[in-house]
């Protein structure tokens, strides 16, 4: 059989298999199968039971057709194959109960038709032809137009500077204030806030793709993602803290490469270790926003990873964001801040501890629960540059204001000697 549809399923997987209860239906399917290009004896006699049986011990089809008519409980039965089932199969229910209210309960569990009995050979040829489609359709970027899409990372100088508040904030606003669609990456395995700061359940979806990189792919993201509203979706995951992350950063590069071609933007909520770690992981980042406060150790940490990027990630383009900046009572100066790092401060966010406050108490993301905050408004700035960017920015920026060396400028002892004379002078 000539099957030139062939090369849009997954190349691991067998392309189809079936769980029917009885022979008739079998005698129906066979035929179709046949004429599919499949070999027909992927029909198994058995049910859902059968299935669920036979993949928890094998790799799931790409197609997988399966007989709801011996379950009492369909959708909890569903739900158990769901959990032996590889992300990414799409799955066509058959079965002999004509209630809408399950047909639309089935969908919305994630599969994708279900068949009355008894069956004919149209029905099914359609419905096989329609689950081809989930892999033939051209990808978003196939048609040969090239889309714009702006990879941004947001690393945090040191804990606590507020680089997972900035990025959600970002998050939000690009995809609610203009409108592109967004994916919200928190790798903060053990201890991130990305979904808890935008009131979500942080689900397995980050944690099933460390743990199994190969089945990363469209519906996978699709499936696996968390939707925060119709242009954002968020994956994170609150792994348990007794379990290390055993990962070669395969899977977080894979799915970089997903969500380039299903979003516009991607937000990366990076913390610095993984840097060290991961150094892959800026392949493809367009921005990093280094995340600091005006204190001895940001600036220090600021110019350690500054001189990271220029080694190891020169076309990413680097912003310095100033957090919590509150006016006469920062630890260094801005000044004093820039000096020593030998380049300008991009945008500073004033410190606004009510309003953070508010932001928990609601379950909204910063920008969203205190939208009138000067905070806000300068995180505003930030997004619209961000959207603003040109490809030539983009592609060609690199670091500015170069420093000479690592420590160059950054003279630790006048900025204490300063730091000490300043109660004198207040006395």
């Amino acid at each position: 059989m000539n099957a030139p549809w062939k090369s849009g399923l997954p190349g691991n997987r067998d392309p189809f298999a079936a769980y029917i209860c009885d022979d008739s239906a079998l005698d129906v399917l066979r035929p179709v199968v046949i004429e599919m290009g499949w070999q027909p004896e992927k029909c198994n006699k058995g049910g859902l039971r059968n299935a669920i049986q036979s993949l928890s011990v094998s790799a799931s089809p790409a197609i997988l057709l399966v007989d709801l008519s011996e379950s009492g409980d369909p959708l909890n039965d569903i739900n158990a194959l769901a959990e032996v089932c590889e992300p990414g199969t799409v799955v066509i229910a058959i079965g002999q109960v004509n209630d809408v209210r399950l047909y639309r309960d089935l969908l919305a569990s994630g599969i994708h038709d279900y068949l009355l009995k008894p069956l004919s050979a149209q029905a099914v040829h359609d419905s096989l032809n329609q689950a081809l489609a989930v892999f033939t359709a051209p990808k978003a970027g196939d048609d040969g137009v090239v889309k714009r899409h702006i990879s941004t990372a947001v690393v945090g100088t040191r804990g606590g500077v507020g680089a997972s508040t900035l990025a959600t904030s970002l998050a939000w606003l690009f995809s609610a204030e203009h409108n592109s669609p967004t994916a919200l990456l928190d790798l903060d395995v053990h201890f991130g806030t990305g979904a808890l700061a935008l009131d979500l359940e942080p689900g397995r979806g980050l944690t099933d793709a460390i743990d199994n990189p190969s089945r990363i792919d469209g519906l996978f993201i699709e499936r696996a993602m968390i939707r925060a509203n119709d242009n954002l979706s968020i994956l994170s995951a609150e792994a348990p803290i007794n379990q290390p992350l055993m990962t070669d950063g395969s899977a977080f590069v894979q799915l970089e490469e997903e969500f380039r071609q299903a979003f516009e933007m991607t937000l990366i909520d990076m913390p610095r270790n993984m840097l060290i770690n991961f150094p892959q992981l800026l392949a493809d980042v367009n921005l990093v926003l280094l995340t600091c406060e005006l204190t001895l150790a940001s600036a220090r940490d600021t110019i350690r990873i500054l001189s990271w990027l220029k080694a190891n990630a020169p076309h990413a383009h680097p912003m310095i964001i100033a957090n919590k900046v509150q006016s006469g009572v920062a630890e260094i100066s801005k000044a004093d801040f820039e000096a020593s790092i030998e380049r300008r401060i991009d945008f500073a966010i004033p410190y606004d501890v009510k309003a953070a406050s508010n932001a928990a108490k609601l379950g909204q993301v910063f920008v969203d629960a205190n939208r009138s905050s000067k905070a806000t408004a300068a995180i505003k700035q930030v997004a619209v540059r961000i959207m603003g960017a040109t490809e030539e920015d983009l592609e060609g920026a690199a670091l500015n204001d170069e420093k000479k060396s690592l420590l160059g400028g950054f003279d630790l002892k006048g900025l204490l000697a300063k730091k000490d004379k300043e109660p004198e002078a207040a006395e």
